[in-house]
């Protein structure tokens, strides 16, 4: 990859990328470090990372990166917080009912729902991000969808 490509990664896709890990993280200063972390590790390996792939490189680094600040953040969690109830939205706001639905389902349900709902990518395309077969991420595009679902309920719990 030359430096062109580089500038040119940068400037096509740093809003997708902040946007995928801001859904993940659910915080600014965390998805901004996280996205800087990872076109720094594209910098770094630029030699080794083909211009046409810089995109799903870019996705899978960023997926790993807040994978592991996830992982990272359960090590050094206290276990004796009180666990949720539910949902404390009011009845009628979709968006925090569906976010919180977002946050308790598992991480890598999470990245392909975001992935092909939200960022609008191909099976391909978030298969070569995540480095799954396109059956792998269809079903785990069901699954996800299946646990949304399962979550939210009836549709009296959104209205």
């Amino acid at each position: 990859m030359k430096v062109a490509d580089y500038n040119h990664t940068v400037d096509h896709l740093s809003d997708r990328v902040y946007r995928f890990v801001l859904k993940m993280v659910k915080d600014e200063s965390t998805a901004r470090d996280v996205v800087q972390d990872s076109f720094e590790r594209l910098w770094v390996n630029r030699d080794k990372v083909d211009a046409e792939k810089a995109k799903a490189y870019l996705f899978k680094i960023a997926h790993n990166l807040v994978i592991d600040r996830k992982r990272k953040e359960q090590r050094e969690s206290v276990t004796d917080e009180v666990p949720e109830q539910g949902v404390e939205t009011a009845p009628h706001d979709l968006k925090a009912v569906l976010q919180e639905a977002l946050n308790r389902i598992p991480p890598h349900f999470k990245s392909v729902i975001l992935l092909r709902d939200y960022e609008g990518y191909s099976y391909k395309e978030i298969g070569d991000i995540l480095e799954m077969s396109e059956a792998q991420v269809k079903i785990n595009i069901y699954r996800a969808r299946v646990a949304l679902k399962e979550y939210i309920g009836s549709i009296h719990v959104v209205i």
